[in-house]
């Protein structure tokens, strides 16, 4: 499952002669369907999942019109299952997290802080790929605009997440709990900058195997 460059095309077979595609899809709905009937919590399910289910159109839409290379759907799928298990769940109350918690003694549940940092790690290589294959940009900025936007989208969404928490939850702690900030101040910076932290060890890996390959 190699990263693809700029001189790299396959020739696009129907979704259906894609095992790895189906196979993808097929455990994702599984498991989405699954999370839904699981969750304790509904409201907090369908707020989390939107996103999912825009990301979701979108990659359907343009599946004829841009092919993702293995990898990047790959990674996609990664990070759908990282965020869908989240919301299965209240992040505070996340039971991968709280195993951490308990086995490295942290003050909180950090698996909110793992989501975003997935979000950068595992979405800036797509991003690349639609910049270099899809736009043909600078080859350059292929690799800093990936870093660019997952700041600037992690950034948005803390804007988003806390309207929908006022909104919805009108400042009660229902709605704190919907944000996960678990006490900390500075919940949505570190958000943010674990993100971008993850999409710069995404676009600096890209870079290094790039190179070597040509």
């Amino acid at each position: 499952m190699p990263l693809t460059s700029r001189q790299q095309f396959v020739t696009q077979k129907p979704f259906l002669q894609q095992p790895l595609h189906v196979g993808y899809l097929v455990l994702f709905m599984v498991y989405w369907v699954y999370s839904a009937l699981d969750t304790p919590n509904l409201l907090n399910w369908v707020t989390e999942n939107a996103l999912t289910l825009s990301l979701l159109i979108f990659l359907a839409a343009f599946y004829n019109i841009f092919r993702f290379s293995d990898a990047s759907y790959t990674f996609i799928f990664l990070f759908l299952v990282m965020h869908v298990y989240g919301s299965q769940y209240e992040y505070s109350d996340n039971p991968l997290g709280a195993w951490l918690q308990q086995q490295f003694n942290l003050q909180r549940n950090h698996y909110d802080r793992l989501v975003h940092f997935g979000f950068g790690l595992w979405l800036a290589y797509p991003m690349h790929e639609v910049l270099n294959r899809g736009f043909k940009v600078n080859r350059l900025l292929s690799y800093i605009l990936p870093v660019e936007f997952v700041l600037s989208l992690g950034a948005i969404y803390e804007l988003v997440e806390w309207a929908v928490a006022d909104i919805l939850y009108q400042g009660t702690a229902q709605g704190m709990d919907f944000l996960g900030m678990q006490g900390d101040i500075w919940d949505a910076q570190k958000d943010i900058g674990l993100g971008f932290a993850g999409s710069v060890i995404a676009m600096v890996v890209t870079y290094f195997i790039n190179s070597r390959r040509s």
